[in-house]
């Protein structure tokens, strides 16, 4: 038996965060990241619209990118003394999906971290509060996800959290906020929802369901990242989108090894999420080619590009996303974003057993071993995969 999960409600479009007024409820805990979403007024206004559906207000604010077990646990215990009936978090991936960590220890307050890091093994919420997420880039989904990413930096690990639980509630894809994104967000965010669509369609719970958001997802991500970069707001409003239909395809389709290489090179390296899966991302197709190539040109053909035969047009997928990494300034390989080859091959061991640990690889088109990640991670530090 399989299963699609999408929050209970998404609303959309310039000034929904409106909705927030319409809430029942007494208290209202609002977990925020830096001071972009204070700095443009956002913050005020959700606050403003929870007062006027008349609940009291908690506020967690100056959630760090990428978020620690440490700042999740300290959020949960002002949730326990605050009590609140919903948990709203506006920013980027990094806050909400730190406020969907909290709400599960607000929850289950005697949990254990490792044991929600299991995938799937999160005990039953809704018991206390419900969630509203309100993205301000338009890449990581997390507002339609089963999935939260956090980081142990005592072992230098990323966890990504899966489990139907932490789905929100109530999305809210307000496109004026996306407006404020600054151009280097827009391109990974934008890569990294490319490769949210893209893993989606070869991973291993790929469905019927899944594969029509994921294909949309990826000819708009095609026809505006570029214009969504050079600042144009219709081609924002559009990718604020596509990057969610590539998110409800992910959180259902489940993700591949792009995304085990990301995490576990992301909290030791401090590669920006999107920026890792802009890089790997060409030579993860390369590997998972053997396996899937008619999936990858079936991407290729939807969206126009050319070539006569599948491994054609499987290079002209992967091509594509070079000239689009190229065009954005996104490096193509992890020696020219500057890592020391000494200090990444010391790590390589390591990284590479992570990786095969890591959640998203069971879901992968191809078995991956350890001894496989190896030669990926050297692929993807030299830029050159022919090897693999």
């Amino acid at each position: 038996m399989n299963r699609f999960t999408l929050p209970r409600d998404l609303y959309f479009g310039k000034g929904s965060m409106e909705v927030l007024k319409t809430l029942q409820g007494k208290r209202a805990t609002v977990v925020v990241g830096g001071g972009s979403m204070k700095r443009f007024g956002f913050l005020d206004k959700v606050l403003d619209y929870l007062k006027e559906a008349g609940m009291e207000t908690q506020l967690i604010e100056g959630i760090e990118p990428d978020p620690s077990v440490e700042t999740v646990l300290e959020g949960a215990k002002m949730m326990l003394s605050f009590e609140p009936d919903w948990i709203v978090s506006i920013g980027g991936g990094s806050p909400i999906d730190a406020a969907k960590a909290m709400w599960v220890f607000y929850e289950h307050p005697d949990a254990k971290f490792e044991d929600i890091a299991k995938p799937f093994n999160i005990p039953t919420l809704r018991n206390k509060a419900r969630f509203v997420a309100i993205p301000s880039t338009s890449g990581t989904a997390t507002e339609v996800t089963a999935f939260s990413v956090i980081t142990d930096y005592k072992v230098g690990i990323k966890y990504p959290l899966a489990d139907f639980e932490i789905t929100p509630d109530i999305a809210i894809l307000d496109s004026e906020i996306a407006y404020k994104m600054p151009p280097t967000l827009t391109a990974h965010t934008g890569m990294d929802a490319l490769t949210h669509a893209t893993e989606a369609l070869t991973a291993s719970l790929a469905s019927d369901f899944s594969d029509p958001l994921a294909l949309k997802a990826i000819k708009m991500i095609k026809e505006n990242l570029i214009k969504s970069y050079n600042g144009d707001s219709d081609a924002r409003d559009k990718l604020h989108i596509a990057q969610c239909l590539a998110g409800m395809a992910f959180s259902n389709a489940l993700l591949g090894i792009c995304h085990s290489m990301a995490h576990k090179t992301g909290a030791i390296f401090h590669i920006p999420h999107g920026c890792a899966n802009a890089i790997y991302l060409p030579t993860v197709i390369q590997w998972n080619r053997k396996v899937s190539e008619a999936k990858y040109a079936e991407i290729a053909r939807y969206i126009g590009l050319s070539g006569n035969s599948d491994k054609e047009l499987c290079d002209a997928y992967i091509n594509m996303i070079k000239s689009l990494n190229a065009e954005m300034g996104i490096p193509a390989s992890l020696k020219e974003f500057g890592i020391d080859e000494a200090e990444y091959k010391a790590n390589l061991t390591r990284i590479s057993k992570n990786a095969e640990a890591d959640a998203c690889t069971g879901s992968n088109p191809r078995p991956t071993t350890a001894a496989d990640f190896e030669k990926l991670f050297m692929a993807v530090y030299t830029g050159n995969y022919a090897n693999i």
